[in-house]
């Protein structure tokens, strides 16, 4: 392809956008909503396993020791709970270390001040590798001698609320990504077959004079490209914008406050070329389908 023919094909592909001013102009708007809604799930989703790897890094379980073992011997099964399967650590906290602990944290409340150290049990605070296996971690760590069944506390519920929610975003993403794509590139196609019917005269006395398919289509190709990038590009900013109004408002929020959410300066790279490409692929993808038909003279 010469550089005349590519100057050529751009400035038609920009001309037919212009002239339809107003379909371009709706088919941007709704390719640009279709983007923003595919790019709010899957912020979810990259949200939801943000918050998930942070629980699995911060999550702790309870292994409470027997109270009739003494503290060396409440030592000595540290390398037996370790090797248990998704345990990834533990740390050893005697009875005297949990009584000042809870003492430090009522000493507010006198009724809780002369419990003596006895009433306190040795234990392990037990670093999981994965969350999603808790359930399995905490039967495997009941089994061993010196716990005991009921003697590891853990927050199961809350560990498969997070994984539910991640797994659900996950499939939503993925299935909106699918349709709404569908629908982009249906949009697009039906926007540049009016410049196509408009010139189907001039198009089938191109093929007649011996033009080529691809020097025909070319300029097609150039205006879905050019609708494609200017929708990403809206896209993308609105995007952010909507991000950063939505994490404002869980920041100032007392009762959702406690959600972290991932700085859109940390991921803006990665979603600005989703949205590029996004938007060219529904852009080229919409035009090559609307001028299939045009070029069977």
């Amino acid at each position: 392809m010469s550089k005349h023919n590519i100057f050529y094909f751009a400035h038609e592909g920009a001309y037919n956008m212009f002239s339809h001013g107003f379909m371009s102009f709706a088919s941007i708007g709704i390719t640009v909503a279709c983007l923003i809604i595919m790019g709010t799930f899957t912020l979810v989703a990259v949200n939801a396993n943000a918050m998930l790897e942070e629980m699995e890094a911060q999550n702790q379980i309870l292994a409470f020791v027997d109270k009739g073992l003494s503290e060396a011997e409440a030592r000595a099964m540290e390398q037996e709970l370790r090797s248990v399967p998704n345990v990834a650590g533990g740390t050893f906290i005697s009875n005297v270390e949990a009584a000042a602990a809870f003492r430090s944290r009522y000493e507010d409340d006198e009724l809780f001040q002369g419990l003596p150290d006895d009433n306190f049990r040795h234990r392990y605070a037990i670093d999981l590798v994965d969350i999603g296996q808790m359930s399995q971690t905490k039967a495997a760590l009941e089994a061993v001698q010196g716990i005991g069944p009921g003697n590891v506390s853990a927050y199961e519920d809350e560990a498969a609320g997070f994984i539910t929610i991640r797994n659900v975003a996950g499939i939503v993403c993925v299935v909106l990504i699918a349709v709404l794509f569908v629908v982009s590139v249906f949009i697009m196609a039906n926007t540049i077959k009016l410049t196509t019917f408009d010139r189907r005269d001039e198009i089938a006395i191109m093929k007649m004079v011996g033009a080529t398919n691809g020097f025909i289509r070319w300029p097609f190709v150039y205006e879905g490209f050019l609708m494609g990038l200017f929708s990403a590009v809206i896209g993308f900013f609105l995007q952010w914008g909507l991000y950063e109004a939505v994490v404002k408002s869980i920041a100032t929020n007392d009762t959702i406050n406690l959600i972290t959410t991932v700085p859109f300066q940390d991921m803006w790279g990665y979603v600005a070329v989703i949205f590029a490409v996004a938007g060219m692929l529904i852009g080229v993808g919409g035009s090559l389908s609307a001028i299939r038909k045009f070029l069977q003279v």
